[in-house]
């Protein structure tokens, strides 16, 4: 679960992210550009959660996921081989299928079941820290793979030869992708029992209507929009690495692979605190980090001479980030949120909590391209900190909601 939680997601998403500047290099492609495809991404993802959500409540996880893994990877192997925009577009569209609408629901309800009644916080926690953990392991891999097929002297190094470079660091993750497809199918168990892991109702449309009438649902809404649009900015960290801190290719993406280390501590951490007291409390105090640390970097004061500020803002920013996002579907139960209901539960809420798969990316790319440099990273996160304050404002309520409910 943990493994294919993270792979599904590496070769639409982590590539960019861990080596921004050179897949912008490599693909010939300016930041809005990238944010355009993973706009094509959510806005396929859009429809997928839903309807994927309510198919996960009527088929075994292990075939589900399985199969978005396998037909996953197979998309790497068209990326591999440098496609044009149009294709890239049509690929990430692909992607926004394989990786939402066969796998999103089944992962959260598999993990839902395998946190029982009693330890929903260390499920998610375990989940989403130990792909966090995969992330920095295979992003350190990955880095080592590039770095290795590179000349020694990286900032002379010609566009083919990072071409080349890259290719190998493609070839890898698909491979992965589906090695772990087939691992899945093979191993994953999970027990199902009718009306308890799987809806009695088979009409989707009335389940849709059950779970819409909580309050709690359309506050997740929320939570997980404000959470996800943080989540979206650790992808320019790398690139705030080269662009103000002035960092080279190879120790860019370190940049963006050592922060990674940072989520399975705080996804780890939480998940235990979290089980001891309740989860909407860590996530109020995790939204009050974020807003901590978008404030440090929009104040503009991380430049080139401030490394030691800029390694400290990192880690309270990250921190705070990885800490909302271990916990926001692990108070699906505080929220009175019925198991059987899970998977179309988190297709309606995704279906909102992330959009910022749509609009994020282009909205980044305007402010990076329009503004280089440290004014539009300032532009950025101006956003976050927004964001942040209403995703506090937002899980405040939940709290009082739970409260009555217990």
């Amino acid at each position: 679960m943990i493994l294919s939680g993270e792979l599904i997601y590496i070769l639409p998403y982590f590539l960019p992210r861990v080596f921004r500047p050179t897949f912008l290099a490599v693909f010939d492609l300016n930041n809005l550009e990238l944010g355009s495809l993973f706009s094509v991404y959510g806005s396929v993802a859009f429809f997928s959660y839903i309807f994927g959500g309510t198919f996960a409540d009527k088929f075994l996880p292990r075939k589900l996921i399985a199969t978005s893994l396998i037909l996953t990877s197979l998309g790497g192997f068209v990326l591999m081989y440098y496609p044009s925009f149009m294709i890239l577009q049509i690929l990430y569209g692909y992607w926004g299928f394989t990786t939402v609408f066969l796998f999103w629901g089944a992962m959260i309800k598999g993990t839902r079941i395998w946190g029982g009644s009693q330890n929903q916080g260390q499920a998610f926690g375990f989940l989403d820290g130990g792909r966090g953990l995969t992330a920095a392991l295979m992003g350190s891999v990955g880095v080592f793979i590039f770095s290795f097929f590179l000349p020694e002297d990286v900032i002379s190094s010609s566009i083919k030869e990072r071409q080349d470079a890259f290719q190998s660091v493609i070839l890898f993750s698909s491979i992965m992708v589906a090695l772990i497809g087939v691992l899945v199918y093979f191993f994953m168990k999970t027990k199902t029992e009718k009306g308890v892991f799987q809806s009695d109702n088979t009409h989707s449309l009335n389940n849709i209507l059950a779970v819409l009438k909580l309050e709690t649902v359309w506050l997740l809404m929320i939570i997980i929009l404000c959470a996800y649009f943080g989540y979206k900015v650790t992808d320019i960290y790398s690139l705030y690495a080269s662009d103000v801190m002035g960092y080279d290719e190879v120790n860019s993406a370190n940049i963006g692979s050592l922060q990674l280390y940072l989520r399975p501590i705080a996804c780890f951490a939480i998940g235990f605190l979290a089980d001891k007291t309740n989860g909407i409390s860590w996530i109020i105090k995790g939204f009050f980090v974020m807003l901590a640390g978008s404030i440090l970097f929009a104040s503009g004061i991380l430049v080139a001479d401030q490394y030691i500020l800029f390694f400290i803002s990192l880690i309270i920013l990250a921190l705070g980030t990885y800490a909302i996002r271990a916990l926001y579907f692990a108070i699906l139960k505080e929220g009175d949120i019925s198991l059987a209901l899970t998977g179309t539960a988190v297709g309606v809420i995704s279906l909102s909590g992330y959009t910022p798969d749509i609009f994020a990316g282009p909205l980044m790319g305007y402010f990076l391209d329009k503004f280089p440099g440290v004014e539009g990273h300032q532009y950025v996160y101006a956003f976050l900190g927004l964001f942040s304050i209403i995703g506090l404002i937002a899980s405040s309520r939940f709290a009082s909601i739970t409260k009555k409910i217990k």
